[in-house]
């Protein structure tokens, strides 16, 4: 009894941090929306070079997504004991995604930061651009509809570049 409370109180602390990052976009300006945009697209091309596609998380099995939650957590505390608060909170978009497909109770959240990021303009994807060239990663490959075509797929993607990953649908219409 003890333990299913205790899991509660850990779900419940989930579901507001990732309700806390949705409200913090939506009432952010536009450059930090896009800000924060092109950095969740920095950590996704950034885990892709390195064999990781973040955008297929739905189809990891359940310890990849539970490794991968851990090593983001290192490196989001590392990143703003840095005080690099922009990548730290691109990745921790990445992060409230992976916690979403092992417990759904957090997607409406993760889906409402996925909803104000697709918001952002064409800088988020200039601005990734840069964030890619600073850090020696290959640059975004533009395809005819605009976006990276390293990282297409039948997703929804707009003019920043930004894709959702698999585990995300929204109704966009």
């Amino acid at each position: 009894m003890f333990k299913n409370w205790q899991q509660e109180k850990a779900t419940a602390a989930l579901i507001d941090e990732a309700q806390a990052l949705a409200d913090k976009l939506a009432s952010a300006k536009p450059h930090i929306l896009d800000s924060q945009s092109a950095f969740a697209q920095f950590w996704a091309a950034s885990y892709l070079e390195n064999g990781q596609d973040l955008h297929e998380m739905l189809v990891w099995k359940p310890a990849a997504i539970m490794r991968f939650a851990s090593t983001a957590e290192a490196k989001i505390a590392a990143l703003r004991k840095s005080r690099d608060y922009d990548s730290s909170d691109g990745l921790t978009i990445w992060l409230h995604t992976a916690r979403a497909i092992s417990q759904p109770r957090i997607a409406p959240a993760v889906r409402d930061i996925w909803r104000l990021l697709m918001l952002a303009g064409p800088d988020a994807g200039t601005m990734a651009d840069d964030l890619l060239q600073d850090a020696g990663l290959p640059a975004r490959q533009e395809s005819a509809c605009g976006t990276d075509a390293r990282l297409r797929n039948d997703a929804t993607s707009v003019g920043s570049g930004l894709r959702l990953p698999k585990s995300v649908s929204l109704d966009l219409c």
